[in-house]
């Protein structure tokens, strides 16, 4: 599948880091560190702008390294970027941890994934097929 891509930033586009990685690294565009404190969020630039096909999303993840060494992760994640979106990509960081962390220009800062995914109709009904689970909600299965 090819993306077209407008990188408006100084840095190399994203890039797969391994031959069977799903996602590719994203990097922040920065003029200035941003310090985010803990439990701070913050939107960080990418400088990219991407026309994604019809059918597909871009999902916004956040990388595992951040998270396990840092406590830096996403808002929502994954975050949806919409195929009908044309503005810059940004990333929505939060730190969770109880230390400063910097984030400066070039750090990779999170992963695109693109996924196909299909438009739905409603079909309104009186009721709905049974199953074993039923409407057993968190934490009902594995256990009797």
């Amino acid at each position: 599948m090819q993306v077209a891509v407008i990188n408006r930033s100084h840095h190399p586009l994203p890039a797969y880091q391994t031959e069977h990685a799903a996602g590719l690294d994203v990097r922040a565009n920065l003029t200035e560190p941003v310090t985010l404190g803990p439990l701070q969020r913050a939107l960080i630039p990418t400088g990219l702008f991407l026309e994604i096909p019809a059918g597909y999303e871009a999902q916004v993840r956040p990388r595992s390294g951040l998270a396990y060494k840092h406590g830096i992760g996403l808002v929502n994640s994954p975050g949806t970027i919409d195929a009908d979106y044309r503005g810059e990509v940004k990333v929505l960081l939060v730190n969770l941890s109880n230390e400063e962390f910097v984030v400066n220009d070039g750090e990779r800062v999170a992963q695109l994934v693109f996924a196909r995914y299909e438009a739905i109709e409603w079909q309104e009904v009186a009721e709905l097929s049974q199953t074993v689970r039923g409407a057993g909600g968190y934490g009902s299965t594995g256990t009797k």
